[in-house]
């Protein structure tokens, strides 16, 4: 089991906005530079608004930190050279659905033909952890620990606050919009492979998806890598909030696989209560009470947040990354969600949103 969470890598999704009026830019012609310059770390996504990035394979959070950082300058630079920058946030600002062009692929015209209105509203970005695990079934069993941590995950990436120009009450508005798709969200407790393996052919059967891929979980066995793909964070303007986010993520991974290979119950957690603690965190991020799952109870966000650290800490021992995340996790909470820190950048500036965007913008290219 040790052999889990040994490597580990990052997929970021990013607006492409003007760099100077910081509005949504439809630009495929970036996305083309972008595979032409960085190959396999740059693709397009849904939106031609849109850019996606993925680390290589890495196994420290320092790897992570370098390639992200690379990355990150070198998609900024392409963005440039066409006129635009980069926005790694879960939603734009201002940015209105009616401004996308769908991405020419068969994949999104799949989407669009299955969701309709759906596929074209898809305004949002995330960030992805990969995990390796190996092995499918230990993936599978993993998944069912990670259940009742994932809210804490969210509220920590929180960054999308604003919903075409409106404040939408929510630090993760995106969690909100994601959620009309019927294949989004944390599903129930599988136990086993054979169950997950039932539901993904009835889902097949029924037309609902292609094939797994197709399941937007916050959390999913890839079915292009030998890993779990934690898939519940908004993208994050800040470098250091995704380094957290990343060990965090690989810390979970490993410590739930342990407890199911030793036969660990599960915490008894009805899915109705996952869904409330999951709507909680992207209600409020860092700013309010979170669900304790485990307690039963409302408490302040950052004793929720520092009650996992402590779960995870001998792990995060054993990989040698408990003095980085545990400062990573101070920070974050001194700081707060970049929901609040937007909101903060609005009543500074009478409600300016393009001071806002402009923001997000400055803090996507302090990597």
């Amino acid at each position: 089991m040790r052999d889990v969470g040994v490597t580990i890598g990052v997929e970021e999704e990013y607006h492409l906005v003007d760099a100077e009026t910081f509005e949504l830019a439809d630009m495929p012609e970036v996305v083309t530079a972008a595979i032409a310059l960085m190959g396999d770390e740059a693709q397009g996504e849904i939106s031609t608004s849109q850019l996606e990035i993925a680390t290589p394979v890495c196994t420290s959070l320092a790897e992570v930190r370098t390639a992200l950082t690379r990355i990150r300058r070198s998609a900024d630079e392409v963005a440039r050279q066409h006129g635009c920058r980069i926005l790694a946030a879960g939603t734009h600002p201002t940015g209105t659905w009616h401004e996308q062009r769908l991405t020419v692929g068969e994949r999104y015209l799949s989407l669009f033909e299955r969701w309709g209105l759906l596929a074209l509203q898809q305004m949002i970005t995330g960030c992805h952890v990969h995990v390796n695990v190996g092995d499918t079934e230990l993936a599978v069993r993993t998944m069912d620990y990670l259940r009742p941590d994932l809210p804490v995950l969210l509220a920590l990436s929180a960054s999308s606050p604003y919903w075409e120009s409106v404040d939408t009450g929510y630090a993760s508005y995106r969690t909100q919009w994601f959620g009309r798709w019927p294949v989004t969200g944390m599903p129930d407790a599988f136990g086993s492979k054979a169950a997950y393996d039932e539901l993904v052919a009835g889902l097949v059967e029924t037309g609902m998806i292609d094939d797994a891929s197709h399941l937007y979980w916050d959390v999913r066995p890839s079915t292009k890598f030998p890993t779990l793909e934690v898939r519940v964070a908004d993208t994050m303007p800040l470098l250091d909030d995704v380094l957290l986010h990343t060990a965090l993520a690989r810390s979970l991974v490993r410590v739930g696989a342990a407890d199911a290979e030793r036969g660990v119950p599960l915490p008894l957690l009805r899915s109705e209560v996952v869904r409330a603690s999951r709507w909680r965190a992207a209600r409020f991020g860092l700013e309010e009470c979170l669900l304790d799952t485990r307690a039963h109870a409302l408490k302040p966000a950052g004793e929720v947040v520092r009650g996992l650290l402590a779960r995870l800490r001998e792990d995060l021992e054993e990989l040698g990354d408990w003095d980085e995340v545990s400062d990573l996790v101070e920070q974050s909470l001194a700081r707060g969600s970049s929901a609040a820190r937007q909101r903060a950048v609005a009543l500074s500036t009478d409600a300016d949103l393009r001071a806002v965007t402009a923001a997000l913008v400055a803090e996507t290219a302090q990597a």
